[in-house]
């Protein structure tokens, strides 16, 4: 029905002029901004009726690495139940971080940009505009108090929201300015600044991957460090070439600082082996003796979970040319694999296939590696609709959970410890699922139902989320 439908639309629409494409497309982008700014309202009311019972249970957003929470909105907003946020997001096909920003960005809209909210109401400003305000404004360091907050909403609102990002960072650190919310920065002293700052540092940025397979790094070191590294890639790029390397000065230096990840640790802190009876010093490698420390190993382990389709001819087996590597979610070419493994100082390690629709089973209540390795690499990612955490950094869940005194009482074991009662949930959505009334089940291997308190009812495969119940057709309004 909707196809015939479909056709039917593109037909009036072939048949228009081109000043009528133009009115249609006015009116369709008029109505698409119309749609967003009622989302805003819809979230804002969702977060009314949703205030979390206390403030260790509101929603936030949480730092990677760290324990450190920020609020989704700024000082004035009304707090919101962790919980409920995860429902709206599911309902709109977002992640339930999407779904905290838009939420916050409607409380910080309604409560400290209202003059920014009037207007996208009013239509004058789009709400991706305002949206781009609140959240400027939320994540200020430091944090806006609701004055200054409001005196940036005077400035967007003048100008009916049309800055760019270069203007907004302005006009917020014009409002910490203006308010006195930073502390005195002693590193801004044109004379004694150099004091308050270090600037030393190694940033490894492996989000992003040159298709080439190759990352950047970037250091700021001491004068003696830099020079000392200098001549240790230059010694490392030379000996390369000694034996025959043909590969260009730059390349060689890039595969001495590797050399060194792999191989310098031992040499500095360890720097001897110790055999029966006496001290061996690597003097070959400027290696010291130091009987005082004990043996460390070679080099710190890195483990890359490679995953490559093959298949078995009559001339072995024959993997793909691409793969993919779980690190960071990226796609691996065989050749970097084959390069990687040939490094002598590399120790592969091969595991053997493991059928992921076969069901493995366990006593207990504690799963198994291999049972969790199984899970991990059918799920790939945490199961919850629209989430993406990587699988190996989740929780391992029983769908149905496990009863630790049926054995005690005789009773059958209602959550076993097996592949088709197992998910991977990350932390946010294992809890979700304890404390609330989300609910799923496996319906096959991989594949899980999820409901929520509402009633929603949603499909999660490995191809994504989808609704399983058609959405409920608007009321019509009345005259």
């Amino acid at each position: 029905m909707s196809e015939a439908l479909a056709v039917v639309e593109q037909a009036k629409v072939d048949d228009l002029t081109a000043s009528d494409l133009l009115r249609r497309a006015r009116s369709q982008n008029a109505a698409e901004n119309r749609a967003a700014a009622d989302l805003l309202v819809t979230s804002a009311r969702w977060a009314d009726l949703h205030p979390p019972e206390s403030t260790h249970l509101a929603a936030a957003f949480t730092t990677p690495g760290s324990e450190h929470e920020e609020p989704i909105a700024g000082e004035g907003c009304p707090l919101v139940a962790e919980f409920c946020v995860a429902e709206l997001g599911a309902v709109l096909g977002i992640s339930s971080t999407a779904a905290k920003k838009l939420i916050g960005h409607a409380l910080e809209l309604r409560h400290r940009l209202p003059r920014l909210w009037s207007q996208v109401h009013s239509g004058s400003v789009p709400a991706w505009r305002a949206r781009s305000v609140a959240e400027a404004t939320i994540h200020s360091v430091p944090s806006l108090t609701r004055e200054a907050a409001g005196w940036v909403d005077d400035q967007v609102a003048a100008v009916a929201g049309r800055v760019g990002v270069a203007q907004l960072d302005r006009l917020v650190a014009e409002a910490i300015k203006r308010f006195q919310l930073a502390q005195p920065d002693r590193a801004a002293d044109p004379d004694d600044g150099y004091l308050y700052v270090d600037p030393r540092h190694v940033t490894v940025l492996d989000q992003d991957v040159h298709f080439a397979g190759t990352i950047h790094v970037e250091a700021d070191l001491d004068l003696a460090d830099g020079i000392d590294l200098d001549h240790a890639l230059s010694r490392d790029a030379a000996t390369q070439k000694a034996l025959g390397s043909t590969e260009t000065l730059d390349v060689r230096r890039a595969k001495a600082l590797g050399n060194l990840a792999r191989t310098q640790t031992a040499l500095d802190l360890a720097a001897t082996a110790f055999s029966s009876g006496g001290r061996v010093a690597d003097e070959e490698r400027g290696g010291v003796s130091r009987p005082d420390l004990p043996n460390l190993p070679a080099a710190r382990e890195v483990v890359l979970h490679a995953h490559f389709d093959a298949d078995i001819t009559d001339e072995g087996t024959v993997f793909g040319p691409t793969g993919r590597m779980e690190n960071r979610q990226k796609l691996l070419l065989l050749e970097q694999l084959q390069s990687w493994c040939g490094d002598s100082r590399t120790e592969v390690t091969v595991k053997p296939v493991i059928d992921l629709n076969h069901n493995l089973t366990a006593p207990g209540y504690d799963i198994p590696d291999r049972i969790r390795e199984q899970v991990i690499l059918r799920d790939r990612t945490c199961v919850f609709p629209h989430c993406t955490r990587p699988a190996r950094g989740c929780d391992i869940d029983h769908v149905t959970a496990y009863d630790h005194h049926a054995e005690a009482e005789g009773r059958p074991q209602p959550g076993p410890t097996q592949s088709d009662n197992l998910a991977c949930l990350c932390r946010s959505h294992h809890r979700l699922k304890t404390f609330t009334a989300w609910r799923y089940a496996m319906t096959e291997p991989g594949v899980f139902e999820w409901t929520s308190p509402h009633g929603h009812q949603f499909r999660r495969d490995r191809d994504g989320t989808t609704p399983i119940n058609p959405a409920e057709p608007e009321p019509p309004e009345r005259p």
